[in-house]
């Protein structure tokens, strides 16, 4: 009985621990080495439903600071359409937001509907990137790069995106990007590009990498000349340019170099043929060296050919272990990969689905004899 009694208590005394609020918690009196938590900060966060372990955990600096706007925080999100649940999610991933100036997020928030007038859209771009929004330094420089892209007539998805997922390119100079846009600008019209299509060029390269404004414009010209010594043709450039999303300007020519000379030699073809290679397999670039060697050994140790490889060099864009993966789900319905094209096995996932789906139907349906017999239901 004595037992029984005792373990109710605990049990008891368990969840009253769980239900009071942090201030009657002794996890809050500071250690030698802990700085002493702010109170209000802390009961504040707690009426709020925010996870004060969790931030405890990972940014307990946050609790420490003086000043503090937890709930001039959370009035401005709710103004904008944030509910209970999504105030708590922010302020969980990003505390350090309570410690932003209530007009200085104020005017933040002015700034970014001039790019997402919808506020139910915004509010989820803050849940996804708090750190972005919440960014308050170089306010100036941030008004300057958006309406330098507006100038340019980007639409405001694009600019809402860069800000979102690149907000460095945001908080530096505008003349910094202004340079790289430039330089864009020059090299789609030195490669052919049509002047009443680079509008849409721009879009399409931004809203593929954000973070190509990071990218120094010296690295499009070092990257770009690299090609050109190797051969390439000037719409051979632009078509690498789009296909790989403007990552060129994050290759170095010695990395280059090394790829294709081991593609160069590993797969026996000659020149011409390498950059027809390039070409239909852009990302032969971007892998490093071991990548490359590693999958091209992957494919010659299950049993593939260098010339199938030559026909389908898209092959290379996966891994090893999905390449065994597909080949034995293959296998599984009598298709024998190695006797035919590595076309059914390249491409997505959902691509892949497809083709396996194809085979599976063709085995399981039976096959139709004009000539026989038809059987009634009689029979």
């Amino acid at each position: 009985m004595l037992r029984v009694t005792t373990a109710s208590l605990c049990t008891y005394c368990q969840r009253m621990r769980l239900l009071l609020p942090p201030s009657a918690s002794v996890s809050t009196v500071s250690s030698p080495n802990k700085r002493i938590e702010n109170q209000q900060t802390v009961d504040y966060l707690y009426e709020l439903s925010v996870d004060i372990r969790k931030v405890r955990k990972f940014k307990p600096w946050v609790l420490s600071e003086t000043s503090a706007y937890v709930s001039e925080t959370a009035d401005l999100l709710r103004d904008m359409g944030a509910d209970s649940t999504v105030i708590a999610r922010i302020l969980e991933s990003h505390p350090e937001a309570v410690l932003c100036l209530p007009e200085d997020v104020a005017a933040q928030r002015d700034l970014w509907v001039t790019v997402c007038p919808n506020k139910r859209e915004l509010v989820s771009i803050i849940e996804k990137f708090p750190a972005s929004f919440f960014t308050l330094t170089h306010h100036s420089n941030q008004q300057a790069n958006i309406l330098y892209l507006q100038r340019l007539r980007l639409s405001k998805r694009i600019i809402g995106k860069l800000m979102a997922s690149a907000p460095q390119s945001f908080s530096r100079p505008v003349e910094r990007n202004q340079e790289v846009i430039h330089t864009l600008r020059e090299t789609y019209l030195d490669l052919g590009g049509d002047e009443g299509n680079l509008r849409l060029w721009l879009q399409k390269l931004l809203s593929q990498n954000p973070y190509i404004l990071l990218r120094p414009a010296e690295a499009w010209r070092d990257s770009l000349g690299f090609l050109r010594e190797q051969g390439f043709t000037t719409e051979e450039l632009l078509h690498l340019v789009s296909s790989l999303r403007a990552s060129i300007a994050e290759l170095r020519p010695e990395s280059m170099e090394h790829a294709l000379a081991y593609v160069e030699d590993a797969l026996s073809c000659s020149k011409v043929e390498l950059r027809e290679l390039v070409i239909r397999c852009p990302a032969v670039l971007y892998y490093s060296l071991p990548t490359l060697a590693g999958r091209f050994q992957g494919l010659m140790d299950a049993g593939m050919t260098m010339e199938q490889v030559k026909e389908s060099p898209n092959v290379l864009e996966l891994t090893t272990q999905i390449v065994l993966y597909r080949i034995q789900k293959l296998a599984s319905y009598g298709y024998d990969v190695r006797s035919g094209s590595l076309d059914v096995i390249v491409g997505t996932k959902k691509d892949f689905e497809m083709i396996y789906g194809k085979l599976q139907l063709r085995q399981q349906r039976p096959m139709f004899n004009p000539v026989a017999p038809l059987r009634t239901v009689e029979e």
